[in-house]
């Protein structure tokens, strides 16, 4: 249970909205600018517990336990139970009772410890916050805040507790989950509320110096002190009067006329009756699996039911002690009782081991949904590419294209060749390409490029000085630096680690590290090889000053500064950003000129050059370049415009409640601290009129692993789709390399040749039917803004398609929450994290395929123990009623299986080698073959045919060795009424022939679990290209330790039930046997022999129907084996 506080809350005499930020730090007893020493934060979560919020939903070991009992099948289990009692049967009560202690009790540890695995988890993908504890600031889980703890925040952050703000710069946040109202707040640290009228009458919602936990801060940044958490915060309040009016009583409706009518009460209260049977049975909570079983589990309880009544009838109504018991036992067959276990524990396992491949599954409905995804939209920028960006190129249009070439370390800026070129990018591009690089980006199908022009290099060998040799190059370099936030430098010695005879702390190491996005870290580097770097411009005498500054937004997708000059009385703006964007700002560009002294001008940007500079980013982008442009111009006050701070109010609110030209978090993904000042310019005035300087190529690489990760996802028959902000010819570039699209892509049909790549713009101006009636989605989208995710989505969905999105903005949040697999990045904001199914640690698109091949495993596995329990109880049922036919001298029927042999093989015999199924290693194929059918779900044709067929062979089976050894080698005589309680000369041979049953009963069980192993393949041949022909099925019983000792645990423990005495004929009600193992084992061949045929049967089947269909599979399928870690 959460510890709850130890005293009233915090500041609980004095609201903290009507003190001032200085004296709640000092009721707080925290310094604002140290913050709480470890020792105060050790003390104080010691006094108020953890920061969490309680939900009436969290599982404690009270609702476990009852969760456990509250299931039909136990239930069954129960009323066994009870009628044997009843009728003085006290060993197969005592035993049933027994059983029913175990599976409670193994039931309860195995989902509570299933229960902590989840919550734990959970925490390491829960949200997290930024701190100020021991004058260091500090990354820790938002569990651990305590009550005067300092919190920064910043967008997209969720605040993680109730905060009196103590600064607030621009800071917005979205309060819409506790007040309703769907605008931002904005956030203002230095009000205080402290008039008597206002303590009274100031609402939560107008707590404008208050941040409230699980709000969104959708802008700017904001520090405060935590003056509530867990359950004393707001929301917790809400929580808590949730949880004491919270009830599962449907409330009668009111007709038009305002009564409620009799009839509306009884069937108010009929739903209510049906609502909370159906919650205590379990058949409408859990995941959607559980679900499923739990219904099949009621579904069970009505056939136990029914067969108890088959045996009465057989029997007339005989209410005689051994009908009754033989009822109970037919009962108790179709019932497998140790489901609900192996599913809980195969579950938290498969989520369990997902952490090794970078996987943490937030809900458990996703290890389901993972097995039948048929398309993944993922982003480029870092989880198809590495992240680790460098700029191989920059385009003058008043200078010419700066290349940088053997560049392998992203962060050093002395490492690689600078060339210069005195032509445009697009001239460098075409000079230094190939037909096959250029053809299918730039022509058509049956067009030849051009002859390319001749190539002119200039090696630049002092980087520093060759850039002052035009005001172009200066110019540029003062725009990538300044508007930018990234950091590079060098590393120092650490002084630790120094000895006495070292020089003084402090060296530089010679090692390059960088802070910031990767993006704007690679545009720094770039600036650093001139010595020209924002230390540069900001230190020493030339020292620029940053006035004010507009973050970069996944919808604006361009960031901009006022930087006050070094003469202190200038100011100029610098932009960068998407190219197509920057144009939009920009009226005039940089070229060369031979008529001014410095050999620059500005000359109107008109169509032409518009067009340029289009087709050099085109040429860049065919390279796989990411490209950004780069503007500049002087700023003066009279720019602004009356109509730019009236539009500065009107402007819109996207869905998540952040301003569309000022919040959010998008592909460069840095948000800055913005500008205290309350007369900051609107960013229209500033982002207009803007003179293009140049473009800037980044390249990032893609990861070594994308590549067959692709391959593989195509192999198990999914779709990778890019969805990026990057230009069309980057994105289409690394989507070729990467294998999204085809090589020969151009060579495809003109309709699917052009809805193969768009624009997001392009894809978004389209009509849901026109969507529908493209022959394929596109495979990659450039440009993608959040809302063209979230059509994305649809569109699949209406294609009958599953699948699965990344994301890591606060605008991602919508498509993740749309997708029926929302997969979050671990750099990502908490909002996404939120809304998200898995979370992806590292990142990486490999570790997709790994979360869709974990999910498939589970699935399969379940299946697995599924058919194995069902057909076990299949043939058990068939056996006992197939069995009333066998009727002694007094018209008695005869059981074949005693009810406790019949609770042994469900108990015993089959819980453990299920266990072992669920934890089976992936099977060959299961990233060779289509995903499976979500609808469908685990009770496919498949599973339900074989489970009638295993259940027939082994009920004939079981009955054929009941008939041998009665009537073949016995006298046939069944006893006269006494034969299925106790053990006399006349019974001797009943008692052997239900041994010999019951013994190929469990032998049957445990062979049947290393059969299904494969559905289709042989047990002797599941890997025909084996090197061990004939011993390779030893080594795949040993692939699973568990499974292999669960069988033989099983085959071994028969014996001390035959042969000890007292549990032979008092217990299990059987005898030893002898000359009767021989039946055992030629069943046990037949048995093998007769589900060889069958899958046999099944490969021929579907071999022929493969090829009615013209679907050619590999028979070894050693070539598309799924390794779980690709090697590079």
């Amino acid at each position: 249970m959460t510890k709850q506080p130890t005293r009233l809350p915090p500041l609980a005499d004095t609201p903290p909205h009507t003190l001032t930020a200085e004296e709640v730090a000092r009721k707080l007893r925290v310094d604002v600018q140290q913050g709480l020493s470890e020792h105060a934060v050790r003390h104080r979560q010691t006094e108020w517990g953890p920061n969490i919020v309680i939900s009436e939903e969290e599982s404690t070991w009270f609702k476990i336990l009852i969760g456990q009992i509250a299931n039909a099948m136990v239930l069954v289990l129960l009323i066994g139970m009870i009628v044997s009692f009843a009728i003085e049967s006290w060993i197969e009560g005592g035993v049933v009772a027994a059983v029913v202690i175990i599976n409670i009790g193994v039931g309860f540890i195995q989902e509570y410890s299933a229960e902590k695995t989840m919550a734990s988890l959970r925490s390491l993908a829960s949200p997290t916050a930024r701190v100020i504890r021991g004058s260091s600031t500090k990354v820790i889980p938002s569990v651990q805040i305590v009550p005067g703890d300092i919190v920064l925040l910043v967008t997209g952050d969720i605040i993680p507790a109730d905060l009196r703000l103590i600064e607030a710069m621009n800071c917005e946040a979205d309060e819409s989950m506790l007040t309703g109202e769907a605008v931002p707040v904005a956030k203002n640290a230095e009000v205080c509320f402290s008039s008597d009228k206002e303590k009274d009458e100031v609402g939560v919602g107008d707590r404008i110096n208050m941040a409230y936990s699980s709000s969104c801060v959708t802008r700017g940044r904001s520090k405060g002190i935590v003056v509530a958490a867990g359950m004393d915060t707001e929301i917790g309040k809400i929580a808590q009067s949730l949880m004491a009016s919270s009830s599962r009583v449907r409330q009668p409706k009111v007709n038009k006329h305002g009564k409620v009518t009799h009839r509306a009460k009884a069937r108010a209260g009929a739903l209510t009756i049906t609502d909370n049977i159906g919650y205590f049975l379990g058949v409408n909570k859990g995941s959607p699996l559980q679900r499923k079983l739990s219904q099949m589990a009621v579904l069970l309880f009505g056939i136990a039911v029914v067969f108890a009544i088959v045996v009465m009838a057989a029997n007339d109504f005989n209410g005689t002690r051994e009908v009754v018991l033989y009822a109970v036992a037919t009962g108790l067959c179709i019932i497998p009782a140790s489901l609900v276990v192996v599913l809980t524990i195969t579950m938290a396992m498969g989520a369990k081991s997902m952490v090794k491949e970078n996987v943490i599954v937030r809900r458990l409905d996703s290890l389901e949904a993972l097995g039948a995804v048929t398309d993944v939209c993922s982003d480029k920028t870092g989880t198809l590419t590495q992240g680790r960006m460098i700029t191989r190129m920059s385009w003058i249009p008043a200078e010419g294209t700066i290349q940088i070439s053997e560049a392998d370390e992203a962060f050093n800026p002395t490492i690689g060749k600078l060339t210069f070129h005195p032509m445009s990018a697009q001239d460098v591009v075409a000079a230094t390409s190939t037909e096959s690089d250029t053809h299918p980006l730039f022509m058509y199908p049956g067009q030849h490029p051009p002859t390319p022009p001749k190539l002119i290099t200039e090696e630049i060998a002092d980087p520093h000085e060759w850039a002052k040799r035009s005001p172009a190059v200066p110019l540029l370099l003062n725009c990538a630096a300044l508007c930018n936030l990234a950091s590079v430098f060098q590393e120092k010695e650490d002084p630790s680690e120094l000895t006495d005879e070292d020089e003084k702390p402090g060296n530089l190491t010679g090692q390059y590290a960088a802070t910031g996005d990767p993006t704007e870290i690679a545009i720094q580097v770039f600036t650093h090889r001139f010595h020209w770097g924002k230390p540069t411009l900001t230190n020493g005498g030339t020292k620029w000053l940053e006035v004010y500054e507009y973050p970069f937004d996944s919808t604006l997708k361009r960031m901009a500064v006022i930087m006050q000059s070094p003469n202190g009385k200038d100011r100029k703006v610098f932009m960068k950003g998407a190219v197509e964007m920057v144009l939009d700002s920009c009226s005039t560009v940089l070229v060369k000129s031979t008529e001014t002294p410095d050999g620059v001008q500005v000359s109107q940007l008109d169509e032409a050059w518009n067009e340029k500079i289009t087709a050099n980013m085109d040429a860049m982008a065919s390279k796989g370049l990411r490209c950004l442009a780069l503007a500049t111009k002087d700023w003066h006050e009279s720019e602004v415009l009356d109509e730019d701070y009236k539009e500065e109010l009107e402007q819109p609110v996207n869905g998540n409640g952040v301003h569309e030209e000022n919040g959010g978090n998008g592909e460069i993904g840095i948000i800055a601290e913005e500008s205290s000042e309350d007369n900051q310019p609107p960013r229209k005035a500033v982002e207009r009129g803007l003179t293009f300087l140049g473009l800037v190529g980044i390249y990032d690489p893609p990861r070594p692993e994308s590549a067959p990760s692709v391959a593989q996802f195509q192999k198990a028959s999914i779709l990778t789709h890019m969805l990026t902000g990057d230009h069309p010819g980057t994105a289409t570039a690394i989507a070729k390399e990467v294998g999204i699209v085809p090589s020969n892509w151009q060579l495809l049909a003109k309709d699917v040749f052009d809805s193969m790549v768009m624009t997001a713009t392009q894809f978004d101006k389209l009509s849901d039917q026109e969507i529908d009636d493209l022959p394929e989605l596109p495979l990659v989208i450039a440009r993608c803004a959040p809302h063209t995710k979230v059509r994305m989505i649809e569109a699949l969905h209406r294609r009958g398609k599953f699948a699965a999105m990344t994301g890591d903005g606060v605008n991602d949040s919508p498509s993740l929450k749309r997708a029926d697999v929302g997969i979050a990045m671990g750099t990502g904001s908490d909002v996404a994290k939120g809304a998200s199914d898995i979370v992806l640690t590292d990142d990486n698109f490999a570790s997709i395929l790994s979360a869709v091949a974990s999910g498939r495993t589970t699935f399969d596995n379940i299946k697995k123990f599924v058919l194995h329990l069902l057909s076990q109880n299949v043939a058990q049922a068939i056996v006992l009623l197939v069995g009333l036919a066998f009727k002694d001298s007094t018209d008695l029927s005869i059981f074949p299986l005693s009810p406790v042999e019949i609770l042994w093989v469900i108990m015993i015999t089959s819980s453990l080698p299920a266990m072992g199924l669920g934890m089976e290693p992936p099977a060959p194929d299961v990233m060779s073959r289509p995903p499976h059918n979500v609808k469908v779900g685990i009770f496919t044709l498949e599973v339900f045919i074989d489970m009638i067929v295993y259940g027939i062979i082994m009920a004939a089976l079981c009955l054929g060795s009941f008939a041998v050894v009665m009537f073949g080698f016995g006298n046939g005589n069944l006893g006269d009424g006494t034969c299925n309680e106790s053990l006399d000369e006349i019974c001797r041979e009943v008692f052997r022939a239900r041994c010999t049953t019951f013994v190929c009963m469990t032998w049957f069980s445990l062979l049947l679990a290393w059969e299904i192993i494969s559905f289709r393949r042989s047990f002797f041949r599941m890997h025909h290209k084996s090197p061990y022909p004939y011993t390779q099925w030893m080594r795949d019983v040993w692939a699973n330790p568990v499974l292999f000792w669960s069988v033989v645990f099983g085959f071994v423990t028969v014996f001390p039930i035959i042969y000890i005495p007292v549990i032979n004929d008092r217990v299990f009600k059987h005898a030893s046997i002898s000359w009767e193992w021989g039946v055992v084992f030629i069943t046990c061949f037949l048995f093998m022999g007769s589900v060889e045929a069958w899958k046999f049967a099944k490969r021929f089947y579907f071999r022929r129907k493969d090829h009615r269909l013209g679907i050619r599979r590999s028979l070894t399928l050693e070539d598309q084996r799924y390794v779980p870690k690709l090697s590079v």
